[in-house]
């Protein structure tokens, strides 16, 4: 399984063409399965990376990590399912910028209700956390921001958008397979037209790990109760969510958002009916594959 960039590739922060293909790309496999089954590992080893969890943490984490799935299993893969239905539909017809901006605010909707879900899980762990996990943090935090700096912020412009021209096609071909070298041209005019400014998504990403460690600190300094620390949480979580919208940034995301949609349609209007052929096959798997997840008891 190959690693998935998010620093701002068109399905991570635009979080549309189909929610699930965020499951399925952010752990590089073509089968739903294999990533969904494996989330609840990776995400430990995500968190224990930033926090280097002590036994008694280890053991909550893990039975929480364990019960969000269980969760998730039992009331959310059939939404998916209708998501992937809904999208096979779309590609089949003639798919609309209003089409994708309402599969954006549905997947966003299912994205904040698992925030709300886990919520009392990370309120509990926000309260155990030690000054030096607080350090260890901090230093991830860092070392993640340079090796941003050095992977999207160097180079000239030509060179940055053919970067993340190659990412995003790499998404694509997941879908629709190979494109010709005429599509291929087509796709990265399409591409190109996204506005190109790392420096707001890496300014955005400190500002969102200041926020995180800020309140953190509060909760370790102040000692506060189960209460006050679940609503800096619910704070730091609505934040996050609400963060398109604010005035500094809302026209960036703004124009982001439009262009990247447009994108995403070039993508449906010049693909061949092999290639949607290709795209509906692969729904169809992923369909398969989330009612076998749903019907599966752990």
């Amino acid at each position: 399984m190959k690693n998935f960039n998010t620093h701002d590739s068109f399905l991570q922060r635009f979080r549309t063409f189909w929610l699930i293909a965020l499951m399925v790309i952010v752990t590089g496999c073509s089968s739903v399965k294999l990533a969904y089954n494996n989330g609840d590992t990776l995400l430990y080893w995500w968190l224990n990376a930033y926090l280097d969890l002590d036994s008694d943490q280890a053991s909550e984490v893990k039975k929480d990590i364990d019960d969000l799935f269980n969760w998730h299993r039992k009331t959310q893969l059939k939404t998916y399912v209708q998501l992937l239905e809904t999208a096979k539909r779309q590609l089949a017809g003639n798919l609309t910028q209003a089409d994708l901006l309402a599969d954006y605010k549905e997947a966003k909707t299912r994205t904040e209700l698992l925030a709300q879900r886990a919520l009392p899980e990370l309120t509990e762990l926000a309260m155990t956390i030690k000054p030096d996990q607080l350090e260890q943090m901090e230093k991830k935090f860092k070392k993640n921001n340079e090796t941003y700096r050095k992977k999207f912020m160097t180079g000239s412009v030509e060179e940055r958008q053919k970067q993340r021209y190659k990412k995003s096609m790499e998404q694509l071909e997941l879908w629709f397979g190979n494109f010709s070298r005429d599509q291929e041209a087509q796709l990265r005019k399409a591409s190109d037209a996204r506005p190109l400014d790392n420096q707001i998504w890496l300014d955005e990403r400190i500002r969102r790990q200041q926020k995180i460690l800020a309140a953190l600190r509060k909760v370790h300094a102040e000692k506060l109760n189960k209460e006050a620390t679940g609503a800096l949480m619910q704070g730091l979580v609505r934040d996050i969510f609400e963060r398109m919208e604010s005035p500094e940034r809302k026209a960036f995301f703004d124009t982001y958002i439009d262009s990247t949609t447009q994108f995403i349609l070039t993508a449906t209007r010049i693909a061949t009916p092999e290639q949607k052929a290709h795209a509906q096959k692969r729904m169809q798997g992923w369909i398969e594959d989330f009612n076998t997840l749903a019907a599966a008891q752990k």
